[in-house]
């Protein structure tokens, strides 16, 4: 049970997915820093507000007279900027560069291949140098 449990867990695939999970949860903290630090203030300051989340609200009265109810577009856009950067630095930092690869890899053993179609098997050549010292030999 443990040694088919271990070799499950050595298989590469899983190796790789807990090395992206930790990768991706580290990219998060930057990607986070990035939108909280410099992004959301610098758009919140256009529309006169402290960040991008304060910005953009709308407050609806409530009926029984308490507190109004605060609709934040602010904070969606300010969702949708991060889920945005998140994404485009993981195509452009792993996705893009890995179908390079994957693409020359393709291309390389295409090519390989083609060689190993026009250059004449071990049998064809003996049978020609068999021929030539037959034709020799008269």
């Amino acid at each position: 049970m443990l040694k088919g449990f271990k070799e499950f867990v050595m298989r590469g695939n899983v190796i790789d997915l807990a090395v992206a999970v930790v990768i991706g949860a580290a990219f998060t903290a930057v990607v986070n820093a990035l939108v909280e630090g410099l992004l959301n203030p610098a758009l919140g300051a256009l529309f006169s507000a402290d960040n991008l989340k304060a910005a953009w609200t709308v407050e609806i009265p409530s009926l029984s007279g308490g507190e109004p109810a605060v609709l934040a577009f602010g904070a969606v856009v300010a969702a949708a900027i991060q889920f945005l950067l998140v994404a485009a630095a993981v195509y452009f930092v792993l996705v893009f560069p890995m179908n390079k690869m994957r693409e020359r890899a393709e291309a390389r053993r295409a090519a390989g291949a083609t060689e190993a179609e026009v250059a004449p098997d071990e049998l064809s050549l003996l049978t020609e140098i068999r021929d030539l010292l037959a034709a020799r030999k008269e």
